[in-house]
């Protein structure tokens, strides 16, 4: 694979948005209206936060994607409650299926029979197929569009992780199966973990209920060292190489303005109730020594009522580092994790952790976040309460895609335009050999005259 740069224009990033799709510029319009919602003393569609999840059905889960995350999340699955197993897995690699298998025996005492293990590029069908009650999606964001929809119409509660597409087709497809499985009474819980987050709850409520005043701005940050890559082996052909160091690669991760600043961009959009309408952004590509991303953007969101989100994420080591959010409103403004302030700076509230033996603040809430959100996927399940968080992590999805598209092209760029453009990433053709495209790194507007 050769890297060669160009200026990439508008019409190659949308296509001829001939098709809204599924969703559409009126649906788009009534769901930003709806996220609003009316001010009450609790906001409506806060999880139950209990510590376990209640006994019921055993539940079976087969696992999409073995790698950390992916075995991480099977793990915070089997933490959830009693009457929980994995018992199916899916890789594209037998390596990483083997490394996972360890790591569950290891820690959770979990055996997956070899005959329950499945590699390649359709192995996620062989799980669904399975007698699984339960599937979990960890595979790079490109797959999850086509994974998720195989595993709604095989009617299984779904957990996701986030993102959960890398262009907007793949987006507006997620809406689509999301609204499916609403019909059908499925669960489906993605990976934002912060709305699963004791002290990001408590602090959503109180701005809910007025505490800081009407939004007027917010900043939402990702900023850290370098995330990791792959050094393409001898026996690696392109397509191997590319999905084992996945998060480089636009087409398999989104950019990082996608894959991993959908945490912070996702606060904003909660804590705000609406998802912005236009972006505009700049990044560039400084440090990084595979793939074809930038490793960092700047993005200036704007909602209604003009109300402005500067976004900014990079992924250089050596700089200052900062994860995090604030929103201001007319009578203060908050951290969001944990702590509310006056206009002064004075602190108006402040979230109450639990305490160490030592009798010392943890700084933490009491359990993991990313257990929490699979406690409260399983108390959705055997309650019979079904819970869908598809269809907005896929539209704070499309916010990002937005702001990487606006900095790759130096255009603004707007909800609508997303909602319907045709843009694929990608290779026509999946398969193990030589992938045939080029991966240029995106170079905004046009050269001096």
């Amino acid at each position: 694979m050769t890297k060669k740069t160009k200026s990439l224009n508008r019409r190659e990033f949308f296509g001829n948005a001939a098709t809204i799709g599924a969703f559409g510029v009126i649906g788009m319009s009534t769901f930003l209206s709806s996220c609003a919602g009316e001010k009450n003393e609790t906001p409506p569609g806060l999880p139950p936060m209990l510590e376990r999840a209640p006994d019921g059905k055993p539940l079976k889960a087969g696992l999409i994607g073995c790698g950390g995350r992916g075995t991480g999340a099977a793990i915070n699955f089997l933490n959830a409650g009693n009457g929980l197993s994995v018992v199916a897995l899916a890789d594209m690699f037998e390596d990483r299926i083997a490394e996972c298998r360890k790591e569950l025996k290891n820690k959770k005492n979990v055996e997956i029979a070899d005959e329950m293990c499945f590699h390649g590029f359709d192995a996620y069908k062989k799980v669904i197929e399975q007698d699984v009650d339960v599937i979990l999606i960890a595979t790079p964001p490109y797959f999850r569009p086509e994974q998720f929809k195989a595993a709604v119409e095989a009617r299984k509660h779904v957990f996701m992780e986030k993102p959960v597409a890398v262009d907007p087709v793949g987006a507006r497809s997620i809406i689509a199966s999301a609204k499916k499985a609403e019909t059908v009474g499925l669960t489906v819980v993605t990976g934002t973990q912060r709305r699963h987050q004791h002290d990001y709850i408590e602090v959503y409520k109180r701005v809910y209920n007025g505490a800081i005043g009407d939004i007027v701005s917010a900043n939402v940050y990702w900023n850290q060292s370098k995330l990791w890559h792959r050094d393409r082996q001898d026996s690696w052909t392109d397509m191997e190489f590319m999905i084992r160091d996945w998060v480089n690669w636009t087409w398999l991760s989104g950019d990082h303005i996608v894959e991993q600043h959908i945490h912070n961009i996702d606060v904003a959009n909660w804590f705000t109730g609406k998802f912005p309408q236009k972006a505009v952004g700049f990044g560039s590509r400084q440090r990084r020594v595979t793939g074809d991303q930038y490793d960092n953007f700047s993005v200036d969101f704007v909602y209604e009522n003009d109300v402005h989100v500067h976004s900014m994420c990079r992924q250089i080591n050596d700089c200052v580092n900062n994860v995090s959010e604030l929103i201001r409103g007319t009578k203060g403004y908050t951290n969001c994790a944990n702590t509310i302030y006056n206009p002064d700076g004075s602190i108006q509230w402040k979230y109450e952790y639990p305490l160490n033996e030592n009798g010392e603040a943890m700084w933490q809430p009491a359990i993991s976040p990313y257990d929490q959100e699979h406690v409260d996927f399983v108390t959705a399940i055997r309650t019979d309460t079904p819970v869908n968080e598809a269809e907005t992590t896929a539209m704070s999805t499309l916010c990002g895609i937005m702001g990487r598209v606006s900095a790759y092209t130096g255009k603004e760029v707007t909800m609508e335009e997303m909602m319907t453009s045709d843009l694929v990433l990608g290779p026509k053709e999946l398969k193990l050999g030589k992938v045939e495209m080029a991966f240029p790194v995106a170079v905004p507007g046009s050269a001096p005259a």
